[in-house]
């Protein structure tokens, strides 16, 4: 009798187990990624720039800096959360963009330029 009790709580306990792992990656598969390149006016890449990524429900603020190439990437975003992203180099700074939850994109690609004064 002890031995089947220990037996069905046994399976219970592995069905919770399995409920939640679902639910965490059900969620996981929900976030989304934002992605691009800055680059100049002539559509060169803009190496070590800062891409400013604002969530515009939390006012939290996060950035990364551009690779050899002026690529960046944001993961993990909130799908139900509008986010505001624009880019800076050398005290110049790109137009805003707006990443919205109406986007149903899992990736997105917004590619931002940075019109530079010339010297």
């Amino acid at each position: 009798m002890i031995q089947r009790r220990s037996v069905w709580m046994l399976v219970v306990l592995m069905l919770v187990c399995c409920v939640a792992f679902a639910q965490d990656s059900k969620k996981e598969a929900q976030l989304r990624s934002v992605r691009g390149v800055v680059s100049d006016k002539s559509e060169k890449p803009i190496v070590n720039g800062t891409v400013f990524l604002k969530n515009l429900r939390t006012n939290t603020v996060i950035s990364h800096f551009t690779d050899d190439e002026g690529s960046y990437r944001f993961m993990g975003l909130d799908p139900n959360a509008d986010y505001e992203i624009h880019a800076e180099f050398n005290g110049e700074k790109s137009v805003s963009r707006t990443v919205s939850p109406l986007d149903s994109r899992k990736e997105i690609t917004l590619n931002l330029k940075i019109d530079r004064k010339k010297n």
